[in-house]
């Protein structure tokens, strides 16, 4: 069913919700076709505006059928987010992230009330729980998080409320959302498993941009906007849920691993053409606008040579602070020559003594947790050989020798059970954003 530990910002990263061989559409939430009451709209093509024009969103709070979302409860939100993304988001996009900060939690507080209105409750220490492991994600100890927060202008109050209602929304989801999935549909795609052995298989990430003809270009361009604060340094799982409406947002937008094949076309295309690592965008598909990651990529059922694990011992030396680029150059070059000679990891602490280097080992490293740069030329590497150097002014330079590899072990595949929970998962997604629906549809909701 849904996670109840997808708890925001870093801590969701660890989660997926993976779409794999289930179905050929992406994440986009779908709707339920045949509701009643639903009709066209009738729009006249250049209307008129009667009355002033301000936005409504663009005001601080709300009233949610008689419970109050406050200044502070935004700004504190916020700044959970602007924390999450480094501190790196500049004004006019804390403007943006603010209005989708108000709408999530406008959601938030809906799905708190309907866990409320069906006895539903989460007792404070399962709270704490989750507080403690999202506290952890941040390298931190509760007590010290917590001042962290205040640090930065939010609050344990409020990642706490967030905690809450995401439990408590699960719960409901559990109790009212039904996602039976029978042993032939889980049957069928594990054959589909077995005669795609050996294909390209993508792991990647999605943001959902909804758009019509008239918004499209506003569109487009709040999609570029979101890649270039991710490109500089921004975290895509945080943006996923701020501002995705696919039913992966609550996990960061992961698609999971899905094969050429089952995209639309256009993103069929660029997932094929994209290397770990890279985004790609804004993307437009039938409804809207798509962003894409690729998180990583595989072979079905296939073992993945980055899967190896490296034992490695590494000879770096650095540089002095103020040491010129024709004294680093010299250096380099130095360096170079003397890890030329480098025959095997025992003699290469002599070679590293010999120009005053330092020696540190590594084992059990797997190859994809090396920089993208590297993990090609490890693969290539027998035991024994060294990499070329490789560094920079700042901070030195070095090389990584290989003394040892584990090689994978061939991929089994997921099991029965696992894949089944990733179906029930799906069709809970998208039968979640039903319901949210129609619960926004109902809400009296005032703003001030």
């Amino acid at each position: 069913m849904v996670k109840t530990n997808s708890i925001g910002l870093r801590a969701c990263a660890a989660l997926a919700a993976i779409a794999m061989m289930t179905t050929g559409a992406i994440g986009q939430a779908v709707p339920d076709e045949g509701t009643p009451g639903e009709a066209q709209l009738n729009l006249p093509d250049n209307p008129t505006i009667y009355g002033p024009s301000t936005i409504a969103m663009r005001k601080a709070t709300a009233i949610i059928n008689g419970e109050i979302i406050t200044e502070t409860d935004v700004a504190q939100r916020l700044a959970l987010v602007i924390t999450a993304n480094g501190g790196r988001v500049p004004a006019e996009e804390r403007e943006r992230l603010r209005l989708q900060v108000l709408r999530n939690l406008i959601d938030e507080t809906l799905q708190i009330q309907e866990a409320k209105a069906n006895e539903i409750t989460v007792p404070d220490e399962e709270v704490q729980q989750s507080y403690v492991r999202v506290a952890r994600n941040f390298g931190r100890a509760p007590d010290d998080f917590a001042k962290y927060l205040r640090e930065n202008g939010s609050s344990e109050a409020s990642i706490k409320r967030q905690i809450r209602g995401e439990i408590a929304w699960s719960r409901l989801l559990r109790r009212r959302v039904e996602a039976g999935v029978s042993d032939a549909e889980v049957q069928a795609v594990i054959d589909r498993l077995n005669a795609a052995k050996g294909q390209a298989e993508y792991h990647i990430g999605e943001i959902y941009l909804s758009a019509t003809s008239e918004t499209a270009g506003e569109v487009f361009q709040n999609g570029r906007r979101i890649i270039e604060q991710i490109r500089a340094g921004g975290s895509f799982s945080a943006y996923a849920r701020q501002f995705s409406e696919a039913s992966t947002k609550s996990v960061g937008g992961d698609v999971g691993w899905i094969r050429a094949g089952q995209l639309p076309d256009a993103l069929d295309t660029a997932m094929r053409e994209m290397k770990i690592g890279q985004i790609a965008g804004p993307i437009e598909i039938p409804g809207g606008f798509s962003i894409l990651y690729m998180v990583d990529q595989r072979q079905v059922l296939t073992a993945d040579p980055r899967d190896a694990l490296l034992s490695l011992r590494q000879i770096s030396l650095p540089f002095a602070p103020g040491t010129t680029q024709a004294q680093a150059s010299e250096k380099a070059a130095a360096f170079a020559a003397a890890t030329a000679k480098i025959q095997g990891c025992g003699g290469a602490t002599e070679i590293a003594k010999s120009v005053g280097a330092e020696v540190v080992d590594n084992s059990q490293i797997p190859v994809k947790n090396l920089p993208p740069q590297l993990q090609d030329m490890m693969l290539n590497l027998q035991v024994g050989q060294a990499t070329p150097p490789f560094g920079s002014q700042e901070d030195g330079v070095r090389v990584l020798v290989l003394c040892g590899r584990d090689d994978p072990q061939v991929a089994e595949g997921p099991s029965f059970e696992k894949i089944k929970g990733d179906m029930e998962d799906q069709k809970v997604n998208r039968r979640a954003q039903i319901y949210l629906r129609d619960l926004r549809r109902d809400a009296v909701v005032d703003y001030r």
